[in-house]
């Protein structure tokens, strides 16, 4: 996971469950999926960008030099991760809140 990879990742989830979901799932069933979707996103993103200890596998096996770098550059870009200040932890806050938007638009273009 990181922040060129999770939004259209999460865009891809979303439209592979409304193409996928039986026509019988209402849309109570959809958002408790659409949740448990999102707080392993979260989880997951959130913790490599606070390089919490247990993401250490997933951020070595991406050749990333920490969890932060990872999300942050993606194994493609080059920005200084290590400097990373308030406003970066600013933009990733906001990267972060939107990635509902992502799921959700998924998810609506899917149901079309």
């Amino acid at each position: 996971m990181s922040f060129l990879i999770d939004g259209p990742w999460l865009y891809a989830t979303g439209r592979a469950y409304a193409e996928l979901a039986p026509e019988e799932w209402t849309e109570q069933r959809a958002a408790a999926l659409g949740a448990a979707t999102m707080a392993g996103f979260w989880a997951t993103s959130i913790s490599l960008y606070a390089d919490r200890r247990w993401t250490r596998p997933i951020w070595r096996l991406c050749r990333a030099a920490s969890g932060r770098d990872w999300m942050i550059n993606s194994g493609v870009l080059r920005i200084d991760s290590a400097r990373a200040g308030r406003g970066t932890h600013a933009v990733a806050a906001v990267l972060f809140a939107l990635y509902p938007v992502a799921l959700v638009a998924g998810y609506r273009r899917g149901r079309r």
